[in-house]
């Protein structure tokens, strides 16, 4: 059994999933996929995690699929047939997840970042989509980023394949944050502790109508929204939380931090 590439640790509702490959720059490789997917899946269904974060070890977060293992296979062998399944559990995980960055990311490591709810970077982290420099097109990860990136940074970026900074990356909507490195660690604490207020299944449904698809007209999307809403005022969890503000307590779904 070769040595774990992807590690899983969880501490006060917070689970932390570190790739741990910096030999080939944390690749996404058939082991690490595999384990990512199972840590995914686990952090998922595990009722006490409230916040899931995307880490790394080593100088570089994720520099996209194993090259090494894609070359001579056919398209149906290869590994990026595999990917869509990951980014979709990020994206529709129901607990938020916070991508936590201290190095570059490339290509499908690009796309897990923009797969996440909150990105954070150290402000030496670079970015790149290198696909078209190797011939081969950004097609899964376009799925998660264009929702994120301005239209023209897409247009540009996609085709040239230049690397762009941290600055750049909040600027287009890739990351929300970028920091020093030494101040990571805290910033990545400071939106877990603030997603953790949170009722557990209003923010699962909140992520859930953030990628829902706008009706064109307004007056349908004022029903729909205003059933959701009214439903959350009336639900336990929601009566909980207006109930709690009224004592100038925590809502019991806040996790104890002593």
């Amino acid at each position: 059994m070769a040595d774990e590439l992807v590690h899983y640790a969880e501490d006060k509702g917070v689970a932390r999933i570190t790739l741990d490959s910096p030999h080939n720059r944390n690749a996404l490789s058939a082991q690490l996929r595999r384990e990512l997917r199972d840590h995914l899946t686990r952090a998922t269904d595990d009722p006490t995690v409230r916040v899931v974060v995307l880490d790394h070890t080593g100088p570089v977060f994720c520099a996209g699929m194993d090259l090494k293992e894609a070359g001579g296979a056919s398209s149906s062998a290869q590994g990026v047939n595999e990917f869509p399944s990951i980014l979709r559990q990020i994206w529709e995980c129901p607990k938020p997840v916070v991508a936590a960055l201290a190095g570059p990311a490339r290509a499908g490591g690009v796309g897990i970042v923009a797969a996440a709810d909150i990105a954070v970077a150290a402000d030496t982290a670079t970015f790149a989509f290198t696909e078209v420099r190797i011939g081969i097109v950004p097609a899964v990860i376009s799925v998660t980023v264009l929702p994120r990136l301005l239209p023209r940074a897409a247009h540009e970026l996609f085709l040239t394949g230049e690397q762009f900074s941290a600055a750049r990356a909040v600027e287009i909507g890739l990351l929300n944050a970028t920091v020093p490195p030494k101040a990571l660690a805290n910033e990545v604490a400071r939106y877990t502790t603030m997603l953790s207020l949170g009722g557990p299944i209003a923010l699962a449904a909140t992520k859930a109508m953030l990628r829902r698809p706008r009706p064109t007209d307004m007056a349908d999307d004022f029903t729909e929204m205003l059933a959701l809403s009214a439903g959350f005022f009336a639900s336990p969890e929601g009566q909980e939380g207006i109930t709690a503000f009224a004592q100038k307590r925590k809502p019991h779904w806040v996790p104890n931090t002593d």
